[in-house]
């Protein structure tokens, strides 16, 4: 590990410390005051909202649903129209299957993209499509991650908030005052921001390549900031116009921890335990140390062929930012619900690779997306504290709220989603004769262990809302269109359903005062397994399918 690593780390560590609180109180208190901006109220009275008003768990699931079918028929829109957008850079409009696919991935948060950006996609369609949606997607998480919380801290209630309230709130409050503050620190770094077309230049050898320009840093900032991860240009943060250097990369990183790190914060401060926010960064940060310390140290060694004659695994990254500034962004993304990448991630060597799935299969929860991996680790927290009181012979309580046969069910459905979702995804792309052809024939470059991996991988991405892929698959087929699509859709709504659902029923809950039988839950020895808890869901699922991808190609 050289010395500029090491400050690198000190200084990411530092930077994350001194934001927990100060952003966390924030976000705590922009979800609990009664005040609303002069631009909320005159917004609210444009849309006919009452602020004051309070939902159901039911009606803040349709709000959300119809806020984001909202979402995908304007995007898709867009994509199909953007011949005639401003700012069009002379592009043609988006197929239909491809722009299905697209706006799909950027409103569920996903932002899979199966096309090179800049050779698809205008400045117009960027700024007013995909920019808009990296915005209200990442509120939308962050939202359903509030009401959660608002399930533990309420009482006999039947309301967990007001949908409209807490997206319009995440989207003015949060997200485009950190988002403008990021875009001039992009600037200052370098990352481009103009309205320019591409410009032909020549070569020292006599040839000519074509230089893309565009808003890039206002669109980067949010992209991280949401953990959102869909690149300006096909090479995503590995393009020195989004990403010119290794302080950049720094920052960028920075950026995707930033939220997710902060709202247990949040969580705490709403619920009136700071120590319960604690013991849920504390679970986060032993994951993401584990997943980068191995991920690092399997790319350093090099365990396959080519990166043992090389004498590190190189392939694939940029030498500006090295493996370790490789492998920690890696683990970032992918941690996170980003997907965003500054190496080829099909490059990496078979077991880190494997890392990078292992980071999604795990539910993203290290730190996990902007609000969805709060509450996907609360639904952890929830499968521990049962377990714990199981074996304990205790009545399990979590944040005073008793745990019953609905919440276990809830909790246990949500669990069932994701992996469900991958393992049928991947198995149809191989049983169904008519996608099978597909894939082998088209989206394939690889075949063996290494070929289930691609597949594999991108079921998992699509699952979890990450948006990261193997470069050798193709995706911009028909069939890895419509499944990928569905799939992202399925891997966003019914696990938010479920959250709700089981933040309805909590709400309903009287709180149960502490006594000598309750389970300590901000304990060393509950830390301990409530991470064991974690890494057991997702062995016992995914193991078997890992041994015939990532771990055979790393026997082999």
């Amino acid at each position: 590990m050289t010395a500029l690593f090491i400050v690198q780390i000190i200084l990411l560590i530092a930077a994350l410390v001194a934001t927990y609180r100060p952003l966390g109180d924030y976000m705590g208190r922009t979800f609990t005051s009664q005040r609303d901006l002069a631009a909320e109220k005159a917004l609210y009275r444009w849309c006919k909202i009452d602020a004051r008003s309070q939902q159901t768990w039911q009606a803040y699931a349709r709000s959300v649903l119809a806020f984001s079918v909202l979402g995908v028929v304007a995007l898709y829109g867009i994509l199909r129209l953007q011949a005639f957008l401003p700012f069009n850079t002379q592009q043609e409009n988006v197929p239909p299957f491809l722009a299905f696919n697209t706006a799909v991935s950027f409103v569920t948060n996903t932002n899979w993209q199966n096309y090179s950006p800049e050779q698809t996609l205008g400045h117009g369609a960027q700024m007013l499509g995909l920019t808009v949606q990296n915005f209200l997607s990442a509120a939308v998480g962050i939202s359903v991650a509030i009401a959660l919380v608002r399930g533990f801290a309420f009482s006999k209630t039947h309301t967990i908030g007001n949908f409209w309230v807490d997206v319009t709130r995440a989207t003015t409050r949060i997200l485009l005052p950190a988002a403008f503050i990021a875009a001039f620190v992009l600037v200052a770094g370098g990352v481009i921001q103009n309205l320019s077309d591409p410009v032909t230049v020549t070569t020292l050898s006599g040839g000519t390549q074509s230089i893309p320009g565009g808003p890039v840093a206002s669109q980067e900032a949010i992209k991280l900031l949401g953990t959102n991860g869909g690149g300006f240009f096909n090479a995503n943060s590995a393009h020195p116009f989004e990403n010119p250097t290794v302080w950049t990369n720094l920052v960028e990183i920075f950026l995707m921890l930033a939220i997710p790190f902060s709202l247990p914060r949040t969580f705490g401060w709403m619920v009136g335990s700071h120590r319960q926010g604690l013991t849920i960064v504390a679970v986060m940060t032993t994951l993401f140390v584990a997943s980068f310390a191995l991920m690092s140290w399997i790319e350093t060694r090099g365990n396959d062929q080519a990166p043992q004659l090389a004498g590190a695994a190189l392939e694939g990254k940029e030498m500006r930012f090295g493996i370790l500034g490789s492998t920690l962004f890696g683990t970032t993304s992918t941690s996170t619900s980003t997907g965003a990448v500054n190496m080829m991630h099909d490059s990496m060597s078979s077991l880190g690779s494997m890392m990078a799935m292992v980071n999604m299969m795990l539910g993203e929860i290290s730190p996990g997306g902007v609000g969805s991996g709060l509450y996907a680790i609360l639904i952890i927290a929830i499968i521990a504290v049962f377990i714990s009181g199981l074996l304990v012979g205790r009545t399990p309580e979590y944040i005073g709220k008793k745990l019953g046969p609905t919440h276990m069910k809830y909790a246990s459905l949500y669990v069932l989603v994701m992996p469900t979702l991958v393992l049928v995804g991947t198995a149809l792309s191989f049983a169904i004769p008519a996608a099978r052809d597909t894939v082998l024939n088209t989206s394939l470059l690889n075949s063996g262990p290494h070929g289930l991996s691609e597949v594999l991988y991108a079921f998992v991405s699509a699952a979890n809302n990450n948006g990261s892929a193997f470069a050798g698959l193709t995706g911009d087929t028909p069939w890895l269109n419509s499944a990928l699509g569905v799939v992202m859709l399925l891997g966003r709504f019914l696990p938010i359903v479920l959250v709700l659902a089981l933040a309805g029923a909590l709400a309903r809950e009287g709180h149960t005062p502490t006594t000598a039988g309750t389970l300590p839950t901000t304990s060393p020895v509950f830390v301990t397994l409530f991470v064991s808890v974690a890494v057991l869901i997702s062995a016992l699922t995914f193991f078997p399918v890992l041994t015939l991808g990532p771990l055979a190609e790393g026997i082999l």
